[in-house]
């Protein structure tokens, strides 16, 4: 008879649980890689910087003075335009005319095609929503729609307790996403988006009432009024209430005096 070979011993499995520490990534890593790559990505090209006294430059967030007046002008036209002539077409070629002249601008100074064609798009849309219903009004829609998106993304940043100002000043500041280990960073930055979000809102608030009510001499200064101007005082106020307190001098220095907040 064959003799039976003994079966060989298998080796001890090592335990399962470092493996799949190491193969497994918890959710919450996942989401802060996400959240990260996509904050940095946005940073980058948001137009959000310091200036040399490390406050927010808000004036390279609008664009700078020729930004504010692309943001401004075709608005200003088309509101003035109609009033003064009541014709809908003038109004919108008027406004065209203007996105056009910046495009141009901008073109022949070899800027960026994005950054040349994105206003005379935006144009080209409040005035697609205008000329389909014959009416001035709803020039404006565009910008309801716009408010909404924004309210829908910070206000979710903030549900999931990543505010999006976090996101972007983290970066702008150098903390990158320290600040999520910190209780009283997180809470700043979150007061810093609610004061975003209000800003949306607001618009909402005020402008949709003007809307429903025809007022378009009305509807149109707002629009004006709480576009960029309001945007920069937001920006600003959530960078204000954002910044981190000033570090006190160490206890092992006696001649240090306490550095106020």
């Amino acid at each position: 008879m064959t003799e039976t070979q003994p079966t060989p011993e298998r080796p001890e499995q090592p335990e399962r649980t470092g493996q799949a520490a190491q193969t497994e990534q918890p959710a919450e890593q996942a989401k802060e890689l996400s959240f990260a790559q996509l904050a940095e990505s946005y940073a980058a090209n948001s137009g959000l910087t310091r200036n040399e006294h490390g406050h927010i430059d808000l004036m390279k967030a609008v664009g700078g003075w020729r930004g504010l007046a692309e943001t401004l002008l075709p608005g200003l036209v088309f509101l003035v335009s109609f009033m003064i002539w009541q014709q809908l077409t003038v109004s919108i070629i008027a406004a065209i005319v203007v996105g056009v002249v910046f495009t141009a601008l901008r073109l022949l100074q070899k800027g960026s095609v994005v950054q040349a064609f994105s206003g005379l798009v935006g144009i080209a849309i409040c005035a697609f929503f205008a000329r389909s219903t014959g009416n001035a009004l709803d020039y404006y829609v565009p910008g309801f729609l716009i408010n909404i998106v924004s309210i829908a993304v910070v206000g979710l940043s903030l549900i999931l307790r990543w505010p999006i100002t976090g996101l972007l000043f983290g970066f702008i500041r150098g903390e990158n996403l320290s600040w999520r280990a910190k209780p009283e960073r997180r809470r700043a930055y979150m007061l810093a988006g609610w004061i975003v979000l209000a800003l949306f809102v607001l618009r909402l608030a005020v402008q949709v009432p003007l809307y429903l009510a025809e007022n378009l001499a009305a509807l149109g200064a707002t629009r004006l009024a709480m576009g960029v101007p309001l945007y920069a005082l937001a920006l600003w106020l959530a960078w204000m209430v954002s910044r981190p307190a000033a570090a006190e001098p160490s206890p092992a220095d006696p001649a240090a005096e306490p550095t106020a907040t």
